[in-house]
């Protein structure tokens, strides 16, 4: 054979040797693709339920189907919903159109006769520019009536049914008392064009009840918030994940090719999932379908850059701060069921639109019948029973495309993710432990818990006493010297919660704190994810804050060992990150001095350590260190946004050591 005839047989024996290996990566990917996949595991679901389904149609068809006839129902509901949304939106596109022709032919007067202004009752927008003097009470009422979502507004006393007419001549002057109620709806009008709330009829005469003088004021949605409709049916979830998953893959598949042809995409499969576009995808669809998925985003937005990349959690960022609202029929549906068709008898005011809305529920302003302002909290529909799906639908899509490195325990985290998130759907629970917790905190008057009204009270409506106070987060410019009282109440609840009743509430959201300047009071709310601690957990972890406080490197390691956070087989590497990672945890109850959080390089120094330890360790913390250490951060976190300056030796020395009972 020549030399040339070799070299290509060579030549054709590395192609041969490059494709079967190209193959079984190929083949290796695929199988790893395969056993992290989410469609693997919905395939398998499905199968199992349509057994499932299949058989208990066999043993009870009658029930079946009933539940058949419940669900068409159901569609059908929300197919006439959709279809008169459809209708009015075309209706108002009709009237927008027809709006700039009926303005141009009435805005030509006549010099012999003036014709009278237009109506201004159809069009809500020439509400911007009116001139009230020109109209009458009847069409300003129509007009207000059209600008809050065609809502009956009326501004008339007793004593203005007949104020638009002409009066005799003959006619006696009016008594005082018409002419005081006449001032109040005047005074009523020009509240309402500068923007304050209108005066109710009798608020003058008939005082509330109320034990507080002085309007609580509360928060405002978000301006990106806005009204959706909450998916409540399973089917109606899954479409939105799958409509999700669908947009990602075109998303990142766009990116790839704008990478490959240089137009400015990514050569990068993990960049290119977590494009602008992407990330817009998952905060409106996470927007949209709330509960457990949007609850698993907000925890991975306080995640470190090392464990979750920062284009993923800047997008979950944007998620926590823009949840949508449910329409106004979708709340009194929920109402309804919950507390019955009579619902709104039971309170002397109800605002439609929340103050606040959250993964959960969204919160309304109310009044009861005695006068008492309150709050009441809302749960989304299908949010409790979509939990399970919600969250591994979720993980699922982010499993597939490697987001989370194998030391993460992903596993873990979900499921202490899903166990808290029943608790926090179930509103009777948390009710119970707000009474709890008011009662085992009353002894400190800087702290207050406010009264729950079980009679508004149902697994999924949750009504409590209105407090005042703004969220913490809106604190940061105040004064130094409330700055400091917050940090420093904040600090030493958090350690009462652990090693003085061994309850805490778990949630790090600042929103949970509100600050009452006046009082200088912190009101704690929202107990959702409020727990207990088993004793011996927390007296091993008092030994581990105790080793940290007095240097004693050998005491924080034996008894890491102990609780479970290292098995005894780590590397040197690992078993020196843990305990560099307690130590800088444990410098603020070793420097006896002020500690300077605004300054601090406390979490620079912590995520310089995290790589080593997602990298090398071995086995899960104790699932009580979730709730625990996600609390902890979001206080540490606090205090440096708060810029104060404390010496925390005396809360060390007050509370781990002095109210600690073993």
């Amino acid at each position: 054979m020549s030399r040339s005839a070799q070299d290509v047989a060579a030549v054709l024996r590395g192609l041969r040797l490059v494709a079967e290996a190209c193959g079984r990566e190929q083949i290796q990917r695929g199988r790893h693709l395969w056993s992290n996949s989410s469609v693997r595991e919905l395939i398998a679901a499905n199968v199992s339920e349509t057994s499932e389904s299949l058989r208990r149609s066999g043993a009870q068809p009658v029930v079946e189907l009933r539940k058949l006839q419940q669900a068409l129902q159901e569609t059908g509901e929300r197919g006439y919903v959709v279809a008169k949304g459809v209708c009015s939106l075309l209706e108002t596109k009709l009237q927008m159109s027809q709006a700039p022709e009926e303005a141009a032919t009435t805005s030509a007067p006549t010099a012999a006769a003036p014709s009278r202004p237009p109506r201004r009752g159809s069009d809500p927008d020439l509400a911007t520019n009116l001139d009230i003097s020109s109209i009458t009470l009847q069409e300003f009422e129509e007009i207000l009536s059209k600008r809050n979502k065609n809502r009956s507004v009326s501004l008339r006393t007793p004593a203005t049914k007949s104020s638009q007419m002409e009066r005799p001549a003959d006619q006696e002057k009016p008594d005082e008392g018409i002419i005081r109620k006449e001032t109040q709806y005047v005074n009523n009008v020009m509240r309402f064009v500068a923007g304050a709330k209108i005066e109710e009829e009798g608020a003058s005469t008939s005082p509330k009840k109320n034990t507080s003088t002085v309007p609580i004021d509360t928060p405002e949605l978000s301006q990106v918030a806005k009204q959706r409709k909450v998916p409540a049916s399973r089917i109606g979830r899954m479409a939105s994940f799958g409509g999700l998953f669908a947009g990602l893959g075109l998303g990142t598949l766009n990116e790839l090719t704008k990478g490959a042809l240089g137009l400015g995409g990514s050569t990068s499969m993990r960049e290119a999932l977590l494009s602008p576009a992407n990330a817009e995808r998952i905060v409106d669809t996470l927007c949209k379908v709330r509960g457990a998925a949007l609850k698993i985003g907000q925890i991975l937005s306080i995640q470190d850059s090392s464990v979750v990349s920062p284009q993923l959690a800047k997008a979950f960022e944007r998620v926590r701060q823009a949840a949508d609202y449910m329409p106004d029929w979708q709340v009194a549906r929920v109402m309804n069921t919950q507390l019955g068709a009579d619902w709104r008898q039971k309170l002397s005011k109800f605002e439609d639109k929340p103050f606040a809305a959250a993964s959960i529920g969204q919160v309304h302003r109310a009044a009861l019948l005695n006068g008492m302002d309150v709050a009441i909290k809302i749960q989304y529909p299908g949010v409790a029973q979509s939990i399970e799906s919600d969250i591994d639908n979720l993980v699922g899509m982010l499993k597939v495309w490697d987001v989370f490195p194998q030391g993460f325990f992903i596993d873990n985290v979900v499921r202490v993710a899903k166990r808290e998130l029943q608790w926090e759907v179930d509103y009777s629970r948390e009710a119970e432990y707000t009474e709890k917790f008011r009662e085992m905190i009353a002894p400190y008057p800087e702290y207050y818990v406010p009264q729950v009204i079980r009679d508004l009270t149902t697994s999924s409506v949750l009504t409590t006493e209105l407090v005042p106070g703004v969220p913490l987060d809106k604190c940061f410019d105040l004064s130094y010297e409330h700055r400091h009282h917050i940090a420093a109440s904040v600090l030493k609840l958090c350690l009462r919660e652990l090693f003085e009743i061994e309850c805490m509430q778990t949630d790090p959201n600042w929103s949970n704190f509100l600050y009452d300047a006046p009082s200088r009071r912190l009101m704690l709310i929202d107990f959702g994810s409020t727990r207990f601690y088993r004793h011996e957990f927390i007296r091993n972890y008092r030994q581990v804050i105790m080793s940290a406080s007095e240097n004693n490197r050998q005491g924080v390691l034996e008894m890491s060992r102990q609780m479970g956070f290292l098995t005894g087989y780590e590397t040197k590497q690992m078993e020196q990150a843990h305990v560099d990672a307690v130590m800088i945890l444990g410098e603020i109850f070793r420097y006896d001095g002020e500690f300077d959080f605004g300054k601090q390089n406390t979490t620079e120094r912590l995520a310089a350590l995290v790589p080593t330890m997602v990298a090398h360790r071995l086995c899960p913390p104790p699932e009580e260190i979730y709730s625990i250490h996600r609390k902890l951060s979001g206080i540490f976190l606090l205090c440096a946004r708060l810029r104060v300056r404390m010496n925390c030796v005396p809360f060390y020395k007050e509370i781990i050591l002095g109210k600690f009972k073993d």
